[in-house]
């Protein structure tokens, strides 16, 4: 595991997560709901890792739905 997902991760467990209003739009574009992407977090698979990203660390992070459909999100830790 990155080492920058296993903070999300306990971010996520501690339910002290934020979205923003442009992530939120993304998502209903897309049909995916926070509850799918929060519930399945610790099963994300990280593809790339930004440790040192200017607006905080992120990954993006490769997670499938309740269809198993896969996407691909950026999780940050800002």
């Amino acid at each position: 595991m990155s080492k920058t997902l296993r903070p999300i991760i306990g971010l996520v467990d501690n339910q002290k997560v934020r979205i923003s209003s442009h992530g939120y739009d993304e998502l209903a574009a897309d049909g995916i709901f926070v509850r799918e992407i929060l519930s399945g977090v610790k099963a994300a698979q990280p593809v790339e890792d930004y440790p040192d990203y200017p607006k905080g660390p992120c990954v993006l992070g490769l997670q499938r739905d309740q269809k198993e459909q896969a996407h691909s999100r950026c999780l940050g830790n800002t």
